[in-house]
């Protein structure tokens, strides 16, 4: 029964919701200690908090119940040194169990847990959760997108939007992309908003037809845009690189790190 649930996306959509939304839920039992948050800093400088760890444990052990034997690929494992061997596999996950870790300390609510399937080098199932909002984000294919709010239990489908005649809302990183370094880019289009967000939830405004545009102009790693892709893709959207080719996944070579990347709605790059 396990390994079956790879073929039927939907089933296992529902299941590693439940295991996003527990370690989602762990994450906020530190959400309010700041003197708590600091384990350690990663090798490339960037905070790890004890909600990381106790978010990551729980994904790990959660995936491995669904399916034994599919990899892991999680961005706290990987910074301890433990990269599964991925290079034959047909599927293996990607997680980051808490993507905006600066937005968490300073004590905004706009970070994620990302969990994302990957069959081959492509994304083919996506798990977004931002548990201080009560809101998640899934897709597994074309036309499965949804938004789930947790308030009211509420789930409903959800698709990038056509661009607006007057302007794109353009949405850039509140902890890493200034303005100014996207500004070349930004006068290339006709833009009527920009607004500054944290982590994945970009992507999912985007999917949710609620913004149009997101460049990224800096160094990201897959497990930050693996399920806003697969996400994306379900709500009529796309995740490519700079030039148009598709994004890839499973690169070990270069430590997971993406290259410059455009999320956007359906037809958010020709205005």
């Amino acid at each position: 029964m396990p390994t079956r649930l790879l073929a039927h996306l939907p089933a296992l959509a529902h299941m590693v919701r439940r295991v996003a939304v527990k370690a989602g839920q762990a994450t906020l039992d530190h959400f309010d200690e700041a003197g708590y948050a600091f384990a350690r800093g990663k090798a490339d400088g960037s905070p790890v908090t004890a909600a990381d760890h106790a978010a990551e444990e729980i994904i790990e052990k959660g995936l491995a119940a669904l399916i034994p034997g599919v990899p892991l690929v999680a961005e706290e494992a990987v910074a301890r040194g433990h990269i599964p061997d991925i290079e034959h596999a047909p599927h293996f996950w990607l997680a980051d169990p808490l993507d905006g870790t600066k937005e968490f300390i300073a004590g905004r609510p706009d970070y994620t847990v990302n969990i994302a399937l990957i069959r081959g080098d492509r994304p083919v199932l996506g798990v977004i959760y931002a548990p201080a909002l009560g809101v998640l984000y899934a897709g597994c294919g074309p036309g499965t997108a949804i938004k789930w709010r947790e308030e009211d239990n509420t789930e409903k489908p959800i698709r990038t939007r056509r661009a607006p005649a007057g302007g794109l809302t353009v949405l850039l990183s509140r902890s890493h992309t200034r303005r100014a370094e996207a500004a070349p880019f930004l006068s290339a289009h006709k833009v009527a908003k920009v607004l500054h967000r944290g982590s994945s939830l970009k992507m999912g405004l985007i999917a949710e037809g609620k913004a149009d545009l997101y460049p990224r102009l800096g160094p990201t790693s897959e497990w930050d845009t693996a399920a806003a892709q697969a996400i994306l893709e379900a709500a009529g959207g796309s995740l490519t690189c700079m030039d148009g080719a598709p994004m890839t996944y499973g690169h070990t070579g270069r430590g997971f790190l993406n290259p410059n990347f455009l999320a956007q709605g359906r037809d958010a790059g020709t205005k």
